[in-house]
């Protein structure tokens, strides 16, 4: 077993806050961002940022489908993480500033993989098919915020 590490990121041509508010709105804007990976979409407690519980579920690949309850939180400005009640994932994101009118948005999921062949397997194709979907987050993202 080992931590398995998935990142990405995109600079989007709109205001840092805009994007972090876009980001952090739960029950509103993110379920329009996410992917058909994404289904069974729940906001359960709060909706917006810190003390949000939100449910879906991710199919990553045709056989894949994990089942994810979401424990937000807000660390520090600009940054959100999701913990996962039902596995060792955790995903945060981190919009900075890029210049004017501009953000960098980074989004990094970790979690324990699997040992052996699997895990081999985990750790080598899962990073990869997160990343695209997380692409296709981030793009849903800047059609939503740069359209301000």
């Amino acid at each position: 077993m080992g931590q398995v590490e998935a990142s990405t990121q995109r600079e989007i041509a709109a205001d840092p806050e805009d994007v972090f508010d876009a980001l952090a709105d739960y029950s509103g804007t993110r379920q329009k961002l996410l992917p058909g990976h994404f289904s069974e979409y729940e906001v359960r407690e709060g909706g917006d940022g810190k003390g949000t519980l939100v449910h879906w579920k991710l199919q990553a690949t045709s056989k894949r489908v994990r089942d994810f309850l979401l424990e937000v939180d807000e660390p520090t400005d600009g940054q959100l993480v999701e913990k996962d009640r039902n596995s060792s994932m955790v995903t945060t994101w981190v919009v900075t500033p890029a210049g004017q009118g501009r953000a960098n948005v980074v989004v990094t999921t970790t979690w324990q993989g699997a040992g052996g062949i699997g895990g081999f397997f985990e750790r080598t194709f899962a990073p990869k098919g997160l990343g695209r979907i997380y692409d296709e987050l981030l793009a849903n993202l800047a059609k939503e915020t740069e359209k301000k």
